[in-house]
């Protein structure tokens, strides 16, 4: 399947025990609900992807932990360390009003309140407490603005614009 079909939920991390689980690194909320996926996909960047069928999913201490097809062990789990998860997007549900996907917020161009353009969204990252946009702008520099309601104003996906309320000297 072609990448920009798929739309990345998440990442595996570091191994967790001898039999094959992993801890999941998510991009967003509810993993426990992508238990309910017939197939993941993994893949990275870039790369190709290709179906997993899922054996195992459970929360563990503050986080997830997944078992997957066809990894038995910590030595076949470390390989997959790093690997990106995700799903087409017609497997996906539809989001609210106010609710993004990751994928459709990267590379939209953000603008504060006082009509001065900041840069796109190169990124997002997960802190725990909410997540955070990287903004780069043409000269690179890069600013690291939390996705919260206080700071985000409105997402307009058609217009391709993030407005924020973030001063450009900040």
């Amino acid at each position: 399947m072609a990448g920009n079909d798929i739309v990345v939920l998440g990442r595996l991390g570091d191994p967790y025990g001898i039999r094959g689980w992993l801890r999941l690194h998510p991009y967003g909320d509810d993993p426990l609900s992508w238990a309910e996926m017939p197939v993941w996909w993994l893949g990275v960047e870039g790369g190709p992807w290709r179906e997993v069928a899922l054996k195992g999913l459970k929360p563990h201490g503050d986080g997830v932990v997944v078992l997957l097809e066809g990894v038995s062990d910590r030595t076949a789990a470390e390989v997959l360390k790093g690997t990106l998860v995700g799903a087409p997007r017609s497997c996906l549900p539809v989001t609210g009003a106010d609710e993004f996907y990751w994928a459709d917020l990267i590379g939209l161009s953000v603008v504060n309140a006082e009509g001065e353009t900041l840069g796109q969204v190169g990124g997002l990252i997960e802190t725990g407490a909410n997540a955070v946009m990287r903004v780069v702008s043409v000269d690179e520099t890069e600013r690291l603005l939390p996705f919260v309601a206080s700071v985000v104003l409105t997402v307009d996906k058609a217009a391709g614009k993030i407005l924020v309320a973030w001063g450009s000297d900040w």
